[in-house]
């Protein structure tokens, strides 16, 4: 199915393989679009994440930590991977590259467990993510800024 394809899908639970599917790459390229008032939206009100050893509650947080975290993770550009889904429920792996402010490239790797409402609004995010220092010659993420391409690899492709 193509991403046109999206709008005549209801991207609510329970997920099926198709809609689970087209969930993670709406998440992706929100966090790709580095728009902490837009993101915030995919999650409820009171949502509840961990992101590494942070807690942050409710979408005023989401969005005071998205703007921390684009400041500091330069030239940000993420794919996300369905893992595995069932019910209300999302698995996810994915990987980011960034530079910090000398220019050090880094190349993150997690997984997320999401849980969403019956309206298909994210409540709990939880994510584990380690950093691999990368030489700028190593990076694989290579498009403008903004939504990573459909004829992008994405992460299997890329053997990440």
């Amino acid at each position: 199915m193509s991403m046109s394809s999206e709008s005549t899908v209801t991207l609510v639970p329970p997920f099926t393989q198709e809609t689970a599917i087209l969930k993670v790459r709406k998440a992706e390229d929100g966090w790709n679009s580095h728009d902490p008032e837009k993101v915030c939206l995919a999650y409820t009100v009171d949502s509840k994440w961990r992101n590494r050893s942070e807690f942050v509650r409710g979408r005023e947080q989401i969005v005071q930590f998205l703007t921390r975290k684009w400041q500091k993770e330069l030239d940000y550009r993420l794919i996300k991977e369905l893992w595995t889904f069932g019910g209300f429920r999302i698995a996810v792996r994915f990987a980011y590259e960034s530079h910090d402010a000398a220019r050090q490239w880094y190349r993150s790797y997690g997984n997320e467990n999401w849980e969403f409402d019956k309206d298909g609004v994210m409540h709990h995010r939880y994510a584990c993510i380690n950093d691999l220092p990368i030489r700028e010659s190593e990076r694989l993420f290579h498009w403008p800024l903004g939504r990573r391409p459909d004829d992008h690899p994405g992460l299997t492709e890329l053997g990440l």
